[in-house]
Formats: C-alpha cells, sequence, structure tokens
C-alpha cells in the first residue's frame, strides 16, 4: 500500500507545481494467481501482477484524463504534464468538476488467496461436469484468486483506500453427441468463499444442463407475435442495453433519450423494480467509489415501475440540470416476483425461453432485432424442443409493459442478482 500512497502523493505534487486548478491521482495494484483448463484438461498455473495509474486535470474548466501503468517517478511526473496538456487542448465547459467532500477505507473478501482448496473445488467441479454432464466439453475454464489495492485522492481533499479479495470463475463449454453439437454457452461467479462447490454457485448448472439439451435443435416454426423468457444471463444483457438507450449519459445530453421527460413516471410495469446495489451483500467486490470521487451508495432506477433516477455521471448532471447518480456500477439487482418459473411457463401458450441474444445495438427508439441463441420452444404450458438459430424482435421499453411475469428465483454469480423475466408482445421469426 505504501507504493500506491507514494505515487498519488507524487502525482498531486506534480499536478500542484504545473499549475492544475482541480486535480485527481488512481493508482491500483493487483495480483492475481489463476488455473487455467483447455479441453477438460489443467494446461496452466499463473500469477500476473498489474499496476494502473489514472490521473485527472482541470483547468480553466477543461478538462484531460491519462492512463499509465507505471509508478517510476519520471513516468508518474510525465503522465501528470501529459494529463494537463490534454486539459489545456480541450474545450472550455464549466460542468467538469469533482467531488469536495467524502473518503473512507475498505477492507473485504479474503485477502491471501487459499490456492490449495481453489485448486480442489476446480479439479472437483471438473470431475463433477464430466460424471453429471457426460456429452459436455468443458472447452475453457479460468479459476483465479484477485487480490487488489487502490488510493485515490484528489485537490479537494477527498481520499479512498481500499483492500480487497475474491475468488472467481469463467467458463466456456458446449454439449457433443456423435458428430453434433450445441451452440457455444458459458457462466460464471464471484464469490468470497470456498465453502460451496463451485457448480452450487451462480447458474452454472442450469446452464449445463441446458446444453446437453441444445445439442440436438429443430427449427422454431412459423412467424408471429408470441411471449419470450428472457433467462437470467439474458436479462443482464437486455438491461445493459435498456440503460444506455433511455437513461444513460449520451442520450440524455443529446436529447434522444425517449425517456428524458419520465423522470418520476411509469415507464414499466408496477412489477418490476431495478436497483443498482454495490453495496448489496450479495455482490462481491461492488463498487466503492466514482471516478469523481464521490462515494458509491445502492439506489434504485426503476421503482414498482416508476423511473426514479438517471444514470448520470457528475459531469452528465450537471449538463442536463438532474442529479448525478449514487454509484457508477452496474450491479443490477432485480427484485423477484412471487411466482415460480414453472407456474409462469405454464401461463404461456406459445413462445421462446431465450438464454442469449444476439444483433446489433438498438436503435434510438428501442426497437431491437437479433438472434436467440440457447434458446427453447414453449408450447402448452411447456418447454419442448431447443431451436435453431431463430430471430426475436421487440422494443427494449416496449415490452416492459408487458410483462407476464417475474419469477420468484433468481441467479446470484456475485455480480448481480436477477430472476427470469417473461414479456409478450416479441415477434419470433422461424420457418
Amino acid at each position: 500500500m505504501q507504493i500506491l500512497n507514494d505515487t498519488v502523493a507524487l502525482a498531486l505534487e506534480a499536478f500542484s507545481g504545473l499549475g492544475a486548478q482541480i486535480y485527481s491521482a488512481r493508482a491500483v495494484k493487483s495480483r492475481r494467481n489463476e488455473f487455467n483448463v483447455d479441453g477438460g484438461r489443467f494446461s496452466l498455473f499463473r500469477t500476473t501482477l498489474d499496476t494502473a495509474l489514472t490521473l485527472q486535470a482541470i483547468k480553466d474548466h477543461k478538462r484531460g484524463v491519462v492512463s499509465g501503468n507505471s509508478f517510476d517517478e519520471k513516468a508518474v511526473r510525465m503522465a501528470a504534464a501529459d494529463c494537463l496538456a490534454s486539459a489545456e487542448a480541450g474545450q472550455a465547459d464549466p460542468a467538469w468538476d469533482m467531488a469536495e467532500s467524502g473518503g473512507g477505507t475498505f477492507e473485504e473478501g479474503p485477502y491471501e488467496p487459499d490456492m490449495d482448496k481453489l485448486f480442489a473445488r476446480t479439479r472437483e467441479m471438473l470431475e463433477a461436469i464430466k460424471k453429471e454432464y457426460p456429452k459436455i466439453m468443458v472447452e475453457q475454464l479460468i479459476v483465479s484468486h484477485v487480490q487488489a489495492d487502490s488510493v485515490y485522492e484528489n485537490s479537494k481533499g477527498v481520499r479512498y483506500t481500499a483492500k480487497s479479495g475474491r475468488y472467481e470463475a469463467d467458463i466456456m463449454f458446449s454439449g457433443h453427441e456423435g458428430d453434433k453439437s450445441s451452440s457455444f454457452n458459458g457462466g460464471g461467479f464471484r464469490t468470497a468463499s470456498l465453502e460451496e462447490p463451485f457448480l452450487e454457485l451462480g447458474s452454472l448448472r442450469k446452464l449445463l444442463e441446458d446444453a446437453q439439451n441444445q445439442i440436438h435443435t429443430t427449427p422454431a416454426p412459423g412467424k408471429g407475435e408470441g411471449a419470450v423468457v428472457f433467462t437470467p444471463e439474458c436479462l443482464g444483457s437486455i438491461l445493459y442495453e435498456l440503460a444506455g438507450n433511455y437513461v444513460s449519459d449520451a442520450v440524455l445530453i443529446d436529447g434522444t433519450s425517449q425517456w428524458k421527460d419520465k423522470l418520476g413516471q411509469q415507464v414499466a410495469d408496477p412489477a418490476l423494480t431495478l436497483r443498482l446495489a454495490p453495496g448489496d451483500e450479495r455482490i462481491v467486490s461492488g463498487e466503492k467509489y466514482t471516478e469523481e470521487g464521490y462515494r458509491s451508495e445502492d439506489f434504485a432506477l426503476i421503482e414498482k415501475g416508476v423511473l426514479k433516477q438517471f444514470l448520470l455521471s457528475d459531469y452528465a448532471a450537471r449538463k442536463t440540470g438532474h442529479t448525478r447518480a449514487p454509484n457508477t456500477s452496474y450491479a443490477l439487482v432485480v427484485e423477484p416476483g412471487e411466482k415460480p418459473l414453472q407456474d409462469i411457463i405454464a401461463s404461456i401458450k406459445k413462445g421462446l425461453l431465450v438464454g442469449r441474444y444476439s444483433g446489433g445495438a438498438a436503435g434510438a427508439n428501442g426497437e431491437f432485432s437479433g438472434v436467440a441463441k440457447n434458446a427453447f420452444m414453449i408450447e402448452d404450458g411447456k418447454v419442448t424442443f431447443a431451436v435453431s438459430e431463430t430471430m426475436i424482435a421487440g422494443n427494449l421499453a416496449g415490452m416492459l409493459n408487458q410483462l407476464i411475469g417475474i419469477s420468484k428465483e433468481t441467479v446470484q454469480d456475485g455480480t448481480s442478482v436477477l430472476p427470469w423475466l417473461a414479456v409478450n408482445g416479441i415477434t419470433i421469426s422461424g420457418q
């Protein structure tokens, strides 16, 4: 931690000597110990060390940002000079500023790894997959312990220090039978503990089961409007896309958001509550502060269908006259519904269960179109057969007002807490 303190102090001193008016420095040091598995076999163990330095400077309402990875004195002073030069070359905008109060010290997670137990849990997972899911080929698996230290300070007296440790895994796999194979699928998790077998974390078991059942696919019949049930993994990407289209900096500054005048109004079914909650106990190594130096706090983006807050940075909030978002984490937490997933599916006459979506960015009006992957047909209230690549199209905001149900079950993977979400009004194009 001392080298981080010294590096930040050096950067602030350099900025002061160069004549910057408002400035900040953030230094991060991390160590990653990881096991790699390729083709179902251990292939690599390695330890990587990383350092990162992010500098910001504001002079005469002009802002510059520079990032580097060296804590050498000469490199730090050069980075500060480059940062200020970048600011001086920019356009003046009085909306640039930094936090004037705040600070804190944070420590969380297993700072030192138990590599023997991590290896044992990894091997246990591979053996369980081989035994319980014999048609699955683990194409790649990376299991890690990440240790991180950071120091942030700005010229207004805000200072944060943080130490954290966590375990994480990312896996990619596919189902195989003879010369047939499923589309690739994958998953992962973050955890602060090695007490549970890895297959019990996140939704790994469900994803593996689905991959085995997606080896043989059949084209979805016909074209028409129907229901779609999005899995938690797919829902996360849908909500990310929705945020970019309706509540983020760019679309609110340029005025293209269709929700720009909807603050405090109903934008979704009253059953939907969406929070961004890095402080939730189910989120591992959640964001502690923003790049402008504000302490991160949980908040509701949509509460009982009402838009409560935009996802604005401090800069964008000043530009638009709205309040800044209390965090910038995308730690998505959707409140569960009251019905089990099985009951929601039982209510659907015809539709799709979609595990992954592949398509271009949605239009400014929220219209989207792409391919439903890792998907199953729903007929007469039952999940029947895996479908080959089928097109789906709809409207991001529109579908939130056509909810069929939000599942009682949720998936907690350490980065988000999400249920299954079923909507009407989606165009399904098969053969």
